[in-house]
């Protein structure tokens, strides 16, 4: 019988819905939204495929333990319960990740060290040795998340963040998160079935994003590893399974244009489109946004303008200016026009 376990697929703040979405076309229909996350149930192919497959999501989180922690001593009697023998192999290493919305515990680096101490004394007294640390490059990651007395204690099913797709050769200053340019475009509800227009596109990451939302395309083919793969039972000939198998791929007969003032950002943008294999169906040209015409083919256009935060323009207002009215002179009579705010600075931080 194949055993299903609880999971936690995380995102931005304002994806959640998105992710959701992205869930129940992969066949979950129990999920349960939260603030930044969605919790569903799935077996060990639903885990390989959340993270291999969403296009929405920052990491997946397999919890191990829910308990309450009132104090410290709490949070480490708790964590010593759990047998680690079955998740730290011998001469395997680890680290933790903190996440701490708390008034008991206001240091995220106390509990990390709280909840190593307690791993560690734990193999010290059953096996006179103790597992190694690793902050770079663990065998295993857990995380800790603490919302006032109640921690979930997780095994990180991702390791690096989903948004670092490998595709990405070169970048320029403020990158759009990867994860977060996938939202943007399937919150339209878009999928291929028209051109794709971004005009200030930067190094690519929005037209890149748009031909694998467009080609159904894994965004996890570009990664060199998951997590996952170092786990104990780690299924190699099922996740060969998932990775080779193509068939949700599809046509796409429409194109993708990108357009950024800047010569060196278009071709940073044709570096990374290159390296992931999409020259055939992305066009990046050097323009200037004030000269945009309306394009002769109904076509989905996304922007992602310079808000005065990471990028210094000298003058903001005036650029606003010139998006609205070039968009009001070329645009008229447009069928939709959507705007999508994300203040979390998170979203557009490449770290």
């Amino acid at each position: 019988m194949v055993q299903e376990f609880e999971l936690i697929a995380k995102t931005f703040m304002g994806l959640e819905n998105v992710l959701a979405q992205e869930l129940t076309q992969l066949g979950e229909n129990k999920e349960r939204i939260g603030s930044r996350m969605v919790s569903f149930t799935g077996d060990k192919e639903m885990m390989y495929r959340a993270n291999f497959q969403l296009h929405t999501a920052i990491r997946i989180l397999k919890p191990i333990a829910h308990f309450k922690a009132k104090s410290a001593e709490d949070m480490y009697d708790e964590v010593k319960k759990i047998d680690w023998s079955k998740y730290i192999l011998d001469g395997k290493t680890f680290s933790v990740d903190s996440v701490v919305y708390s008034d008991e515990f206001r240091n995220s680096r106390f509990v990390t060290y709280k909840v190593k101490d307690a791993i560690v004394d734990q193999f010290r007294e059953k096996t006179g040795t103790r597992p190694n640390i690793s902050v770079s490059n663990p065998d295993i990651r857990l995380n800790i998340h603490i919302a006032e007395d109640q921690a979930t204690l997780s095994l990180d099913s991702s390791g690096e963040s989903l948004h670092r797709r490998g595709y990405r050769q070169e970048s320029v200053e403020a990158p759009l998160n990867e994860v977060l340019a996938a939202g943007m475009i399937l919150m339209t509800g878009w999928k291929g079935d028209t051109d794709f227009i971004d005009p200030m596109c930067g190094s690519g990451t929005l037209p890149i994003e748009a031909a694998l939302i467009a080609r159904n395309i894994s965004p996890g083919v570009f990664r060199k590893e998951f997590a996952f793969e170092k786990w104990p039972d780690f299924d190699k000939d099922l996740f060969d399974e998932i990775y080779n198998d193509d068939s949700q791929e599809r046509e796409f007969t429409h194109h993708i244009y990108g357009y950024d003032i800047d010569m060196k950002c278009v071709n940073t943008a044709n570096l990374n489109i290159r390296a992931a294999g999409l020259s055939k169906d992305i066009t990046i040209q050097q323009a200037d946004f004030k000269n945009f015409e309306k394009p002769a083919e109904k076509s989905l256009l996304i922007m992602n303008p310079p808000y005065g935060e990471r990028i210094s323009t000298p003058n903001l207002m005036a650029t606003y200016k010139m998006i609205g009215e070039r968009l009001k002179h070329q645009f008229a009579g447009n069928c939709k026009s959507s705007r999508y705010n994300f203040s979390c600075k998170k979203c557009f931080d490449y770290s």
